[in-house]
């Protein structure tokens, strides 16, 4: 830190990582607070010879100096590389500053590789950095930096007494397809399924990883081995829970595991955003640059990123005006780093590797570069926050689109049936293809188009069962309609309910 830096700080409020203390004639008490806490947080400078005044609620910083600047200096360094008073020895780098005369030490406190870090023989001086502020850890805060150890390593551990039958194949043979279609030239497509496990690492020595069992797992095998494994996805109607006038509108029911959360998860997100038809069985190609592909970016980075071994479970909820991804655990790198350099960190890397093999996933870093397209594709930026025991990833949803305002403007009826004989009709000649307003008239031997919108196609979309693959140009010349995942399900239950 240069000296012109140093007096920018203090003439604003400390900084989270920066911290001024008077410490005239001896090292002040509290000065170890602030060590566990940089050490255990992002790191941060101790600054010594500089008084905080308060003054109309604001903080204003003097400079007093210190008056033995070299047993000061060699008594807090002593200290920290000693282990007499940490349970670990803490590296430290000092500058000295001649400031109108007064001596000033700047000490600078790394974040700690190996962490907690607490003082007098005793865990529960563990302290973290929030805001500009020393705060004593929580016993979960504190278990969950013990977890970061681990960091990277624990979900390719063995998990002892699994085999292959703690395997959902269903799971298994789904995920297969997936890479079959979407990486045709994957050398283990035509392995048996044991041999494909074999290869993949989703086996060694006969036994599921962690992360193999989280992502194949049979329910019960999970719960058994990761007993707080659950992922929570709940759409609100409104902007908060205050807001909303029911609690929420849908909640997804428990899998089994990642894989099974995640085809269910990205079916669900594909009704909130705009994404043109493109062939596939999630609804676009790998190389898709729609809002739903910057979507799921930020999806495959928290199954991938979250610690499965905190008591905290992972979150999404759907907002009206935004949708936030919550994380068990903390982003291991500043949240500055992540969003401006390539990184490739991922808690759990046997988990990112299953989906970078179905193209479903970057091959480098986070994806954040994809995440941040968002701002491209909507004019809105997404947000990044991190906690010690958790993370979020907020992107903010953009104004309803043409169709939104469209099919809100049909008003029908307050008593409109769900669905009428018409509109079943309707879904059932569209069946899993996509169809123009001409080419459904003609299935269905319609001539008057006005009939057909006002007793078929709009109350198809009103219902959600039906949406244009241009929702932003209801009148773009290659405007065509689609099932939704709604309409899909009105359509088997026609099937069972007429036996076609």
């Amino acid at each position: 830190m240069q000296k012109d830096e140093l007096l920018k700080r203090l003439n604003d409020i400390e900084w989270e990582d920066f911290e001024v203390k008077e410490a005239l004639i001896e090292l002040p008490k509290n000065i170890w607070t602030t060590v566990s806490a940089f050490s255990n947080s992002a790191g941060g400078w101790i600054v010594l010879g500089v008084k905080e005044i308060k003054r109309h609620g604001k903080s204003l910083y003097d400079v007093v100096g210190v008056s033995n600047a070299e047993k000061l200096e060699q008594d807090f360094v002593g200290i920290l590389r000693s282990q007499t008073k940490f349970n670990l020895p803490i590296s430290v780098s000092v500058m000295r500053y001649n400031i109108e005369g007064n001596v000033v030490l700047a000490f600078y406190i790394p974040s700690s590789t190996i962490k907690p870090i607490y003082f007098n023989n005793n865990i529960s001086n563990t302290y973290i950095r929030t805001g500009s502020g020393d705060q004593r850890a929580t016993e979960m805060e504190i278990l969950s930096i013990q977890r970061d150890q681990a960091f990277g390593s624990r979900s390719e551990t063995i998990v002892y007494g699994t085999s292959y039958n703690d395997i959902n194949l269903n799971s298994l043979q789904t995920y297969r397809r997936r890479v079959e279609q979407y990486n045709d030239n994957f050398l283990y497509n035509s392995l048996s399924d044991k041999d494909f496990c074999d290869k993949l690492s989703i086996l060694k020595d006969d036994c599921l990883t962690y992360g193999s069992l989280l992502m194949f797992g049979k329910r019960d095998s999970v719960r058994k081995n990761i007993g707080n494994f659950w992922i929570d996805y709940i759409e609100i109607p409104g902007i908060s829970y205050k807001e909303a006038l029911t609690r929420y509108t849908y909640r997804m029911p428990e899998q089994d595991n990642i894989w099974e959360y995640y085809q269910l998860l990205i079916q669900r997100l594909h009704i909130y955003v705009d994404n043109p038809f493109t062939p596939g069985p999630d609804g676009f190609a790998p190389d898709d640059n729609s809002q739903l592909y910057t979507l799921r970016e930020g999806l495959v980075n928290m199954l991938a990123h979250a610690d499965y071994f905190s008591p905290i479970h992972s979150t999404i909820r759907v907002y009206s005006n935004r949708i936030e991804f919550q994380n068990a655990g903390c982003f291991i790198m500043d949240l500055d780093k992540i969003k401006n350099q390539v990184l490739s960190m991922p808690r759990n890397p046997i988990i990112i590797k299953f989906f970078r093999y179905a193209k479903l996933s970057e091959n480098a870093g986070y994806g954040i570069d994809k995440i941040m397209r968002w701002k491209e594709l909507t004019g809105e930026d997404v947000l990044f926050e991190s906690e010690l025991t958790h993370s979020n990833l907020i992107y903010p949803l953009p104004k309803r689109n043409e169709f939104y305002n469209y099919r809100n403007s049909l008003q029908l009826p307050n008593n409109y049936p769900t669905t009428t004989q018409q509109v079943e009709s309707l879904v059932l000649i569209m069946n899993e293809r996509v169809w123009s307003v001409r080419d459904m008239m003609s299935l269905m031997e319609l001539k008057d188009r006005v009939n057909f919108l006002k007793n078929y196609l709009n109350p198809a979309l009103y219902g959600g069962f039906v949406e244009p693959l241009f929702p932003n140009n209801l009148n773009h010349p290659k405007q065509k309609y689609r099932l939704t995942n709604k309409g899909k399900v009105l359509l088997m239950e026609i099937y069972e309910k007429t036996g076609k």
